[in-house]
């Protein structure tokens, strides 16, 4: 069992601050917190709150029984200050998951099952297994536009968007609390997004059975990396759908470059991404991948002239996680000053909300039966 002073040691390097550095944040001498992690003494209630707000932790955290919690994010690459984004995520997870039990509302994490395989994973595996995700939960032949919508909404699946560097890297997490959950670049266009969200999918899928890099558990190895951009690419562009896209727009054996983003925009996935999905598809040899990467620059020359889609901002919490919030202040169940911490907004905006909030008289009311 953790005490106090082991849960003050853990969040603290559990955020990536030194203690001096706590100290700088804090205005608490060096030596009360060394003894407050030592178990010498206990902080006082309002220097527990300062720390905990310092390390992005209820101060329910530090008081909590048990064990310490497995927190474990893997990365692709690991972006700056990982630690401190990281603490952010899964204090994010946290929050949802409060709110679907304070409202009622608990969805378990459903998605497709994938098996341990007696070999290790291959490529033919990958395929095969985005194939059955993408008509197990419904996606058709253009997943791309309703991945996110359906990953969420019918899956259980939390997904948050943060900004951080290098913007080619996403991160998931698993947790028998509040199941799996993906955090996406807010920096990165929506097809980006898609891709890095297709991506992590395969990791949350082979989870509990993949290898992983490094010591800490928070690199995936280079060879399920690999796999999980061809589950991606098979998931997003599926070989039949990609075959009837390309036919349809073929002139003289060649598919135009306007024609090229016309079908990116339709997958909803990078130009790029589109093209190396066509070299594949068509059996591409390797000799054609000098033509296919001479095609992906003049494709990326072309993109101010054909690139029609609006780079948007994407929400940092999920619609339903707004709502939930919604609920529980309207039925009581947070306080104006949590719901504010919870969206991330001002009290004052917080209290904006409460006094729009509607009554009875202006629910909707459903005709008799």
């Amino acid at each position: 069992m953790a005490g106090l002073a082991d849960r003050l040691k853990y969040a603290r390097e559990r955020a990536g601050l030194t203690q001096t550095l706590v100290c700088e944040r804090s205005s608490i001498g060096e030596s009360s917190l060394s003894d407050f992690e030592r178990g010498k003494r206990e902080p006082a209630l309002a220097q527990l709150a300062t720390l905990a707000g310092i390390y992005g932790r209820p101060v329910a955290f530090f008081l909590s029984p048990g064990p310490l919690p497995v927190e474990v994010v893997r990365w692709r690459k690991k972006p700056e200050q990982a630690e401190t984004i990281e603490v952010r995520f899964l204090r994010l997870c946290e929050q949802y998951q409060n709110l679907e039990s304070w409202c009622a509302a608990s969805v378990a994490t459903a998605l497709p099952v994938a098996e341990a395989p007696s070999s290790p994973f291959a490529r033919r595996e990958a395929e095969a297994l985005a194939i059955r995700v993408r008509r197990e939960m419904g996606l058709g032949d253009f997943p791309g536009p309703a991945l996110l919508h359906v990953l969420e909404e019918q899956c259980g699946l939390k997904v948050f968007h943060l900004p951080f560097e290098p913007t080619g890297t996403a991160a998931s997490t698993k947790s028998p609390g509040f199941g799996g959950a993906v955090l996406l670049n807010e920096k990165n266009p929506k097809w980006r997004r898609n891709f890095d969200l297709a991506h992590e999918l395969f990791h949350l899928l082979t989870w509990d059975f993949a290898p992983v890099a490094g010591n800490a558990t928070s690199l995936w190895s280079e060879s399920d990396e690999k796999l999980a951009d061809w589950f991606a690419a098979c998931l997003l562009m599926p070989t039949d759908a990609v075959r009837q896209a390309v036919s349809g727009r073929i002139r003289g054996g060649k598919v135009p470059v306007d024609a090229l983003f016309e079908m990116a925009r339709q997958f909803d996935v990078s130009v790029e991404a589109l093209i190396w999905r066509i070299h594949v598809v068509y059996g591409g040899t390797s000799e054609a991948r000098a033509r296919t990467e001479a095609m992906i620059q003049k494709a990326r020359d072309a993109a101010s002239m054909f690139e029609q889609r609006t780079p948007e901002v994407p929400p940092e919490r999920p619609a339903r996680f707004v709502a939930l919030a919604l609920t529980a202040l309207r039925e009581g169940n947070i306080s104006v000053g949590r719901f504010a911490e919870y969206v991330g907004t001002s009290r004052q905006r917080a209290m904006e909300v409460v006094d729009q909030q509607s009554g009875d008289d202006d629910a909707l009311e459903l005709p008799a039966t």
